[in-house]
């Protein structure tokens, strides 16, 4: 398993929910964001389902999530949160999203772009189910990056020239190519988390989660804490 030395200039992060982006690559992007690269962060639903307040109209809670997840963001140095607020709980790789999600490549121009693995279904190991949503946008994102928004005759409504992204990181901890040493950001990735107060109340099983996907990780990469994705380099 190889690191990722080579950190880019500008980052798309691609994710179903507000909290989804500071759980799979926190560490990753506190790193990359203190040492200069460019963070931009795309949540595709409106977060309406889930939390602990029942009081909370779905609205309510919409609201609620888009404010964690700009304090998480603060927390960890995105520069800007965009959000697409497709129904919570039924994301679908529909044309629509794909438009939307190609759209937002093509304006943002990154380098590299960060989702979820579409195959990645759960993990005996971590006694880990992911989510349908996320295996929605992990679909969406993959067939927007190539080839939908680097072929200029695809979605020609956008009116965007195309843009080739180079590298594509996506989560799954069981089919891992590449790390990212996050020992240094562990307690970053922690109180980005417990920004979404409406997710997470409990710091200390916060922080236990978190160590133990930070030290899986590290034990395949060999170091203490790691988060770990598969990697694509992209054809020119």
């Amino acid at each position: 398993m190889k690191s990722i030395d080579d950190r880019p200039n500008s980052i798309l992060v691609v994710v179903a929910h507000p909290d989804d982006a500071d759980f799979i690559c926190g560490g990753t992007i506190a790193l990359w964001a203190e040492q200069g690269s460019e963070i931009n962060l795309l949540v595709c639903t409106d977060g309406s389902v889930g939390g602990h307040d029942e009081n909370l109209t779905a609205q309510e809670l919409e609201e609620t999530r888009k404010q964690e997840q700009r304090e998480a963001a603060d927390l960890l140095g995105i520069k800007n949160v965009h959000h697409l607020s497709f129904p919570d709980g039924g994301l679908e790789a529909n044309r629509d999203l794909k438009l939307q999600v190609t759209q937002k490549i093509r304006e943002l121009q990154p380098d590299l772009v960060i989702t979820f693995d579409p195959t990645f279904f759960y993990s005996s190991e971590l006694n880990y189910v992911n989510h349908a949503d996320h295996r929605a946008v992990g679909e969406a994102t993959f067939d927007c990056v190539y080839p939908l928004a680097r072929d200029k005759r695809s979605f020609p409504e956008l009116a965007l020239e195309p843009h080739k992204v180079k590298i594509l990181l996506m989560f799954n901890p069981s089919n891992a190519s590449c790390f990212v040493d996050i020992e240094a950001k562990t307690d970053s990735k922690c109180q980005a988390l417990l920004s979404h107060a409406s997710q997470f109340k409990d710091e200390a099983a916060i922080k236990a989660m978190v160590e133990r996907f930070a030290k899986y990780d590290g034990a395949k990469a060999g170091c203490n804490s790691a988060e770990c994705f598969v990697r694509l380099d992209l054809p020119a």
